[in-house]
């Protein structure tokens, strides 16, 4: 573990699909950075943060204003969190609160994302179509392939002359 925030479980599969989204374009750089900064953020055990859009614009802003860099604008994170909501990575938790879906990332420990989970879906009706259940920009899903079956080849090494 890197700095004194703790540790987050992530889906393997969500932090893949993060990087394959990004190089398709098919979130922005601003969803990317908002969604990663707030899931930072989160207070452990509750998959909530307490960000306003402008501490989450400040708190992006930190390097950027230091290095004379690009920043983010108030309005674009406005716009992220309303695309991260549609996405059902996130949705609003009122007064400036922001609720993770915890079956993408969590700051704790298993035990206390179940309990979320439970508490989320119990404020969903147990909906599997609405937040935590649906996930992602449309098209993006997980799937299992079968490739068929596994053939094992060799490769001889090849001699260089030269």
């Amino acid at each position: 573990m890197a700095g004194g925030s703790g540790y987050s479980l992530a889906s393997n599969w969500f932090t893949q699909l993060l990087a394959q989204l990004a190089v398709a374009n098919s979130i922005t750089k601003s969803q990317l950075c908002v969604f990663l900064f707030v899931a930072g953020g989160q207070v452990p055990g509750t998959g909530i943060t307490q960000y306003t859009q402008q501490e989450i614009t400040d708190g992006l802003n930190k390097i950027a204003a230091q290095k004379g860099g690009k920043m983010i604008t108030r309005s674009t994170v406005n716009r992220a969190v309303q695309a991260l909501c549609g996405y059902n990575w996130v949705e609003k938790a009122g007064n400036g609160r922001i609720q993770i879906n915890v079956r993408l990332w969590f700051h704790g420990n298993s035990t206390a994302q179940h309990e979320v989970l439970a508490e989320i879906a119990d404020r969903h009706d147990h909906d599997t179509e609405v937040f935590p259940y649906a996930v992602g920009p449309e098209g993006a899903h997980q799937e299992e392939l079968d490739l068929g079956p596994v053939v094992e080849e060799s490769y001889r090494a090849r001699r260089r002359t030269g």
